[in-house]
């Protein structure tokens, strides 16, 4: 089989990935029958303030992908053969009678849904609603959106369709809801796959506004609108990848998972591996893990821990106090520091909201009776250290907890997303948890969306497929060095 897959299609192929603070349109193509990926277009993403709520501004985002696309027309006269979307999970657009958005969508970390949840554990606890779902039941799930959809404004019967499959269903797919990211809803039976029923009617969800569910590779039609005209795309077809970012990551991966386990670091942290069967056992809810479709089948079973978005948020605090500084100055700057004494708990629910993070982290420490930080220029680096070191103990925990949970040693890391370029972090993670660190490329979730496409071509995803085309894709664009 060739390079381009078993068809022989040598046109360019276009992933899209959403992320929470930047969004990216990157185009495969295919020099000497090598696959080169080439980042065609970023755009800055993040939540913005509307009135007392927070939301994702929507047409910036639509705009900032179709001025990618266009430019990704443009670099491939030998044609578009599909076009995918990845993203974060849980947030979702809800759609008009004519399948226009009825408002920006919310974020994730807008607080409507503190109430709704106490509202759902009143009439499934959360420790049922985990055995029936798999999905560790997180204030941010869409479940608990839905349910604070009515108090919001918005009609809780009107449909709606997750973030990338909306992108998708705006480029002229049909209205679907992608397995990988249906299973963050909290509203999926993994028995089944679909839709669990009876829990919608038991919380009073209207199901017949949610999205028929399809398997990741599915091809979904042609590219429509008015893109569609241009001469690249006069032939493109939408494919729907693993429209969850971290199940696209994970697909990137070139080597089996049996006892190699994942830390996907970003914005947030996923800890976990690769397990054949749902865990929904009370000791797996105890330590926070969940359990989110794999793209090849399987499970991903991994816990959420808050991740570089601490630091992200420390940044943008100082710069707006105006004494900003470089990431890779500050992680210097860190790396000569000495250890805390104390560690900061990073999952402590203060440390998930925005808003000047060094003031967040002193009432943390000063919670746990520990001694604060001056917020000060001197102290940046200190800051740095502090969240990176709690960032690799809490990982180090979480792996134990993998171990014990699953019965599966654990003999290797592999890092995937923005964390794994850098270093010290990577360097501490390898002294807390004692284990071997593979560096994944940073944009796993592209490689991963783009390993989905192809494999989808030659014929039904399975781990094996998925894992060649991985590997074909990391050989071609480079590829990290092991840290002992």
């Amino acid at each position: 089989m060739s390079s381009a897959g078993s068809s022989g299609d040598t046109r360019a192929r276009i992933a899209i990935d959403l992320g929470a603070e930047s969004c990216r349109v990157s185009l495969l193509r295919w020099r000497r029958d090598r696959p080169t990926i080439e980042l065609v277009h970023r755009f800055a993403n993040g939540p913005v303030h509307q009135g007392s709520t927070l939301r994702w501004p929507l047409a910036r985002i639509l705009a900032g992908i179709e001025d990618g696309l266009r430019l990704a027309a443009d670099r491939a006269p030998q044609g578009i053969a599909s076009i995918a979307v990845d993203g974060w999970a849980v947030d979702y657009v809800r759609l008009d009678p004519h399948g226009k958005p009825l408002a920006d969508p919310f974020c994730y970390r807008d607080e409507r849904t503190v109430a709704s949840k106490a509202r759902a554990d009143a009439i499934h606890s959360p420790q049922r609603l985990f055995a029936l779902t798999g999905a560790q039941p997180l204030r941010i799930n869409t479940l608990y959106q839905l349910l604070a959809d009515a108090g919001s404004g918005l009609d809780p019967h009107a449909p709606w369709l997750c973030l990338p499959e909306y992108i998708l269903h705006w480029l002229g797919a049909p209205r679907i809801a992608e397995y990988t990211n249906a299973t963050h809803t909290g509203l999926v039976d993994p028995a089944t796959g679909n839709w669990s029923q009876p829990l919608f009617t038991q919380l009073g969800i209207p199901l017949q506004a949610a999205p028929p569910i399809t398997p990741p590779g599915v091809i979904l039609g042609p590219l429509r609108g008015p893109l569609a005209h241009l001469a690249a795309f006069r032939n493109a077809v939408l494919i729907a990848p693993a429209c969850h970012d971290t199940a696209s990551a994970i697909a990137a991966i070139p080597a089996p998972l049996k006892s190699t386990a994942y830390i996907s670091c970003g914005t947030w942290s996923l800890v976990g591996t690769v397990v054949d069967h749902p865990i929904a056992t009370p000791e797996a809810l105890a330590a926070r893990f969940t359990n989110q479709g794999a793209a090849g089948g399987g499970s991903l079973f991994h816990t959420n821990v808050n991740g570089l978005w601490i630091l992200k948020q420390c940044m943008d605090h100082w710069a707006a106090q105006g004494r900003p500084q470089l990431l890779d100055d500050l992680l210097h700057a860190a790396a000569t520091q000495p250890a805390p004494t104390r560690l900061l708990n990073v999952d402590a629910d203060s440390l998930l909201l925005e808003g000047d993070m060094p003031a967040r982290i002193h009432q943390v420490l000063s919670f746990a009776g520990a001694d604060s930080i001056p917020d000060t220029p001197a102290n940046q680096p200190r800051f740095t250290r502090l969240i990176l070191e709690s960032l690799a103990a809490r990982y180090a925990a979480a792996l134990k907890d993998l171990h014990r949970i699953t019965g599966r040693p654990v003999t290797r890391i592999h890092v995937l997303g923005g964390g794994s370029r850098n270093q010290l972090l990577l360097d501490l993670t390898a002294r807390h948890t004692g284990l071997p660190i593979e560096a994944g490329d940073p944009e796993s979730s592209t490689l991963g969306n783009f390993a989905v496409q192809l494999a989808a071509q030659s014929g039904p995803l399975t781990p094996e497929s998925l894992r060649a085309q991985a590997m074909r894709l990391q050989r071609s664009n480079g590829s990290r060095a092991d840290i002992p």
